[in-house]
């Protein structure tokens, strides 16, 4: 422990992060979720190709899936919460700093409006999902709490199915 301490005050390791709770992580899932669905349904208007169209049709499809079940298990999750207050800040700075706009592009980002090909379309969702799996990682790795852990992860595979299903079609093109 004391190594660790002077390792941190000589600029060698970042500070501990303090770990997130459940009904955070579900926050965090859900601003990627939108966000996803958003690109998703975007891109689809503005691709020309069948294949393309119906993959982020289906993309789209999967992640309001995953808005509507997160959406219960944070309701569920509410009588639990309701009594306990939790500092808000570091999760609405996290979101703000970490993630609105920095995993998938927002309709007034350049690289959106840019889009002029399909696959130009299909690398930007490639590249989004990457980025989604990445910060997923960084904060499954920095994460105590095996419930928190646990949404991540779940997260995590999904993601990694929409880069596999994204990349497979770009082959096929």
């Amino acid at each position: 422990m004391r190594k660790e301490k002077l390792e941190m005050l000589a600029g060698n390791m970042s500070p501990p992060r303090t770990s997130f709770q459940c009904v955070d992580a579900m926050e965090i899932s859900l601003c990627i979720e939108k966000e996803g669905l958003f690109f998703y349904e975007s891109a689809g208007k503005k691709v020309q190709n069948p294949k393309v169209r119906e993959m982020f049709s289906r993309l789209a499809g999967e992640e309001r899936e995953h808005i509507q079940i997160l959406k219960e298990k944070s309701q569920f999750l509410q009588p639990v919460i309701v009594n306990r207050s939790r500092p808000k800040e570091r999760l609405e700075r996290f979101m703000v700093e970490e993630l609105e706009g920095k995993i998938f592009p927002s309709l007034n980002d350049s690289a959106m409006k840019n889009i002029k090909s399909d696959k130009q379309a299909l690398e930007l969702g490639i590249d989004s999902e990457k980025r989604s799996i990445a910060m997923l990682q960084e904060l499954l790795e920095k994460e105590k709490k095996l419930d928190v852990k646990a949404i991540f992860s779940h997260l995590m595979v999904e993601e990694k199915k929409h880069l596999a299903l994204l990349e497979d079609l770009k082959k096929q093109l």
